[in-house]
């Protein structure tokens, strides 16, 4: 239950990862043949992607994490020390931590401990003439609040969207909702593996959003190195081809299962709140997303040992005292009475 972190792999993604790894010992990493299939791939998963976010054509790069992603915009949007991002209380270091390496003024909406509807609220006290970006998770890694996403591109300004904890969790239309740039984790909610993960550039974002990092992978022209016209610009490393086919199947089996995987996540994470309530004091709200975080009554890093000794595995948050339980759509009922009893 620990799917914020990383999600369960299917068996059938990491038997694709492993026969991946048995070509490279058998045939070597460096053939014609074999690149070619995995340039192809990336090609496929790029697609994937899309259809998975509802991205158009284009405006997709491979990378290997969010943290990746958010360092790419806030980099290749060449905002300068002193100017002025907007942001949360409830954000990750992934995303705080490329707003803080380039010494911007950032400003904080405080919004964790305000119920989800007073969250735009609190956004629209922070905003000023002055800013420059609004960089804010989809779903809260801490809360497990949906955050107003489709609001806050109505306050015309460029939008960062952290998509660690919502791909693959609830359902996302990246052009429904309007952001400029959308950053995908593989390993969590898409269960793929380690390392993977997009992020999405709205097309009319992408020659303003420089090229900070690039790569043999970012050149439609690697004699000239002349840049791709889309999202490809952005690749900054070649995702391992067992990687790259590894997370392609995990997507392919979500869509296999369909949009019902989001309703039974939100359903089982509904469930979870109800049943830690008549133990703990529940941090996450009624209806939100698929994560449900409590207050333990001991130390939360104590009683993540202990439920991981039982056979339970979730995780504390730092600095809150919170543990947090991860609920998908292959969470069972078995699952939550096997972490209220370990409770």
């Amino acid at each position: 239950m620990n799917t914020g972190t990383f999600g369960p792999l299917p068996r059938r993604t990491a038997e694709i990862v492993a026969a991946w790894q048995r070509r490279a010992l058998e045939e070597g990493r460096a053939g014609h043949d074999l690149f070619t299939e995995w340039n192809a791939l990336r090609g496929e998963l790029r697609d994937a992607v899309a259809r998975l976010i509802g991205a158009p054509t284009g405006s997709i790069a491979l990378t290997t994490s969010t943290t990746e992603g958010c360092n790419a915009v806030v980099a290749g949007l060449r905002l300068r020390p002193g100017e002025e991002v907007v942001t949360s209380d409830v954000e990750h270091p992934g995303l705080l931590g490329a707003l803080r390496a380039w010494e911007l003024d950032v400003r904080i909406a405080s919004v964790r401990d305000r119920p989800a509807a007073e969250a735009l609220d609190a956004f629209d006290e922070a905003i000023t003439p002055r800013t420059r970006l609004i960089a804010v998770s989809h779903v809260a890694w801490t809360t497990g609040a949906v955050l107003p996403i489709r609001e806050l591109v109505s306050r015309e300004v460029a939008l960062l969207v952290d998509g660690a904890q919502s791909v693959g969790a609830i359902p996302v239309d990246v052009e429904e909702l309007g952001c400029d740039f959308y950053t995908v984790s593989g390993q969590k909610w898409l269960c793929g593996p380690d390392a993977t993960g997009a992020l999405y550039v709205r097309l009319d974002r992408i020659e303003a959003l420089k090229m900070t990092f690039p790569s043999y992978a970012s050149w439609e022209d690697v004699a000239s190195l002349e840049p791709w016209p889309d999202a490809r610009r952005y690749e900054s490393v070649f995702t391992p081809a067992g990687s790259t086919a590894g997370l392609l199947a995990s997507i392919r089996l979500a869509e296999e299962v369909g949009e019902r995987r989001f309703e039974a996540a939100r359903a089982m994470a509904d469930r979870c709140r109800e049943v830690l309530a008549q133990q703990v004091d529940v941090v996450t709200e009624p209806g939100q997303a698929t994560l449900v975080s409590f207050k333990p009554a001991e130390p939360a890093d104590t009683l993540v040992r202990r439920l991981e000794e039982r056979g339970v595995i979730v995780r504390d948050l730092p600095g809150l005292g919170w543990v947090r339980a991860s609920c998908g759509f292959w969470t069972s009922e078995d699952d939550l009475e096997r972490l209220v009893s370990a409770l």
